[in-house]
């Protein structure tokens, strides 16, 4: 587990838990509580967990408070299953959003109210459920504060895919949430969770609201997400991002140019990026006009001209000195 300290008025913490690894599994349970009574604290008690559970407890999670919402990944080897539920705290914003597997919640040990299949999400308003998820599943869970939230709800569930334009913002933004908490001072604590809410409330009201200006961090890093699994696409365009994430191309790019890149810029340069990586591979050795066609490059002249501008050195200058180097010339 690794872990820092969090402020002084506990705003902000996170810590990481591999128990899957040889060795770890019976004390996984002891670490991942410790982690969560030190890091996370009593405002978000955790359930009674199975004694099948906390006897077998091999997961890979990350967790991390922001203020008054936690995030919490999880990725299970083994089965997960609540026996109680928290006292004194019936009233809560959870959002399960599942990536492998299938999440359920029940009411009781022996009525599933909720199944959440891989690809979707559960919103829901209401006391917490006994939850758990069989092996091989992967979720995130997000508690949000429901001063904010339940009166947008009004006590209801709502599910989709984790896959909306709205979803997708939100997930980057938790995985930056995740990258960051432990570093953040004040300030990146407040827009954090300024951000947090604020996507949330675009995934119950269906649509992002591309004027709010503190959102423009999250649509930037969703962008660049969707950007790095396209990358050998050869509609990846400004366009085709925006009208993934549902938002105009001017308002992506002023989200880019406040970081002070433009998005054409970030796609050739994580293409270029590709591409060394590929002339360093010692495996096997693909020409520049195979290079330049993988990562939607107009010919080899002007890969080989974009990879000068970027590395200081042709693709086939940086391939002899890499070799070099691996065999020690």
């Amino acid at each position: 587990m690794s872990g820092k300290g969090v402020e002084s008025a506990g705003a902000r913490g996170g810590f990481v838990v591999d128990s899957t690894v040889p060795g770890a599994g019976a004390r996984g349970f002891a670490v991942f509580r410790r982690g969560w009574q030190t890091q996370v604290g009593d405002e978000f008690p955790l359930p009674t967990f199975s004694s099948a559970t906390t006897g077998d407890f091999r997961v890979r999670s990350r967790v991390a408070k922001v203020r008054d919402a936690a995030l919490t990944d999880l990725a299970s080897a083994s089965v997960v299953r609540t026996a109680g539920t928290p006292h004194g705290y019936d009233d809560q914003v959870r959002m399960y959003v599942v990536r492998r597997g299938e999440w359920w919640l029940r009411r009781s040990s022996d009525r599933v109210e909720y199944t959440v299949p891989a690809g979707e999400f559960l919103l829901r308003h209401g006391p917490p459920l006994h939850f758990g998820a069989a092996a091989d599943t992967t979720v995130r869970i997000l508690t949000l504060p429901s001063a904010t939230l339940a009166p947008r709800l009004r006590n209801r569930s709502m599910t989709g895919s984790a896959d909306s334009a709205e979803m997708r913002l939100l997930m980057a933004h938790t995985n930056m949430v995740h990258a960051t908490v432990t570093d953040l001072g004040a300030s990146g604590v407040h827009a954090a969770h300024t951000a947090l809410i604020e996507l949330a409330k675009a995934v119950v009201a269906g649509r992002f609201d591309d004027a709010e200006p503190s959102l423009g961090i999250a649509l930037a890093q969703a962008a660049r997400e969707l950007a790095d699994r396209r990358l050998a696409d050869p509609g990846l365009s400004p366009a085709m991002l925006a009208r993934e994430l549902n938002v105009s191309v001017r308002t992506l790019q002023r989200a880019f140019t406040a970081a002070g890149e433009s998005v054409t810029a970030y796609i050739r340069h994580r293409r270029l990026a590709q591409a060394r990586l590929a002339l360093a591979d010692p495996a096997r050795r693909p020409t520049v006009s195979e290079i330049a066609a993988r990562w939607q490059f107009a010919d080899s002249s002007h890969f080989i001209r974009e990879f000068k501008k970027r590395y200081g050195q042709t693709p086939a200058d940086y391939a002899r000195s890499t070799r070099a180097q691996n065999f020690g010339g």
